[in-house]
């Protein structure tokens, strides 16, 4: 998979630089590790492998050089411990943190520990930083954020009223990285993430992500279910256009520090289309998909509709999504037929 285009790969490669990812087992930090390494850049790593899983590692690395798998170091460490994240940071001149407990569901059933890996891990990451004069610090804020404020396209100067803790913890993210900006000088960026999918997303479980978990539903032939009546619609982005967005802030001039940002497409599809994409796809595959979708109630938390402005991300760090939703799938498909269609992963 290609992650930049040919004149940012060139600025990325244009000087060698040591990059900590947090979340790094996980699906995006697994993604931005690979990115990195494939640059030939020096990437420090660390997950506690609460959602992270070790054969995100392995794929990473299985691809790579043997010069680029060297400058790769993982360590297994707890953003919420003081100690791992001090370690961690040590002449790192870049940080990308990704590591959360993520989903709206999740966060509302239990909601002390996403305010701990979220809020109180966040800080100790922050802090870390501070204190090891870390040059830039990136991190993966939410489109949750939005809440309940209903325009469309979302802008990042006009939120709602958060709908759920998850949001919640996002939004308190923000707050403290702007606090920091003004207290001590430092610079950071938030990436709110819209919809994220691509190769190595989980589609496990009670919190897992729309696009993977209808991709095996579809390939092991089990219902695929829609909460609410199909119309909720999103824009969906790329896992290459996170990666692209994570560096591109890191290396963006000073104007661009202390922001944040959408990361998306600025396009939407509601759920419905969403369904007759991915059948669609799976029959260019010789893949049939034959049953109709499963509707269910809305559930609480979620917002209606989502469509991003990204006009500011490419205005003032250059980003431009390299990757649509029918692009995107076109190169997720293959990895999901490979890992899902026996039902094995």
């Amino acid at each position: 998979m290609k992650f930049f285009d040919d004149d940012f790969e060139a600025q990325v490669r244009s000087e060698r630089r040591r990059w900590l990812v947090t979340g790094a087992a996980g699906f995006i930090g697994s993604n931005i590790a690979e990115a990195l390494l494939r640059a030939d850049q020096e990437v420090v790593a660390f997950d506690n492998f609460a959602t992270g899983h070790q054969r995100n590692l392995d794929e990473l690395l299985a691809g790579l050089t043997d010069a680029q798998r060297d400058s790769f170091h993982f360590a297994e460490a707890d953003i919420r411990n003081r100690d791992d994240c001090m370690e961690a940071v040590k002449g790192v001149d870049f940080i990308l943190h990704q590591a959360a407990l993520g989903s709206v569901p999740r966060s509302l059933a239990d909601p002390l520990s996403s305010h701990d890996a979220n809020v109180n891990g966040f800080i100790n990451m922050l802090e870390a930083a501070r204190q090891a004069n870390v040059s830039r610090f990136v991190y993966a804020a939410s489109s949750s954020t939005y809440g309940d404020e209903p325009n469309l396209p979302k802008r990042e100067d006009r939120i709602g009223n958060a709908l759920s803790p998850y949001a919640a913890t996002k939004l308190i993210n923000e707050i403290y990285a702007g606090v920091y900006a003004r207290s001590y000088g430092f610079k950071a960026a938030g990436l709110r993430y819209f919809n994220v999918f691509g190769p190595r997303q989980d589609p496990d479980g009670a919190y897992a992500a729309v696009i993977p978990a209808w991709a095996r539903a579809m390939l092991t032939d089990q219902d695929v279910i829609v909460n609410g009546d199909g119309e909720t619609s999103r824009d969906f982005c790329f896992v290459a256009n996170a990666v692209q967005a994570n560096v591109r802030a890191a290396l963006a001039p000073e104007v661009a520090q202390n922001e944040v940002y959408n990361v998306a497409v600025g396009d939407r599809s509601t759920l419905n289309d969403l369904f007759k994409l991915i059948r669609s796809e799976l029959e260019q595959h010789q893949i049939s998909y034959k049953k109709d979708p499963v509707y269910r109630d809305f559930r609480p938390g979620d917002v209606r509709h989502s469509l991003a402005d990204i006009s500011k991300a490419g205005r003032l760090m250059g980003y431009r999504p390299t990757h649509t939703l029918e692009s995107g799938m076109r190169i997720a498909l293959p990895w999901y037929i490979q890992h899902f269609r026996r039902g094995g992963f």
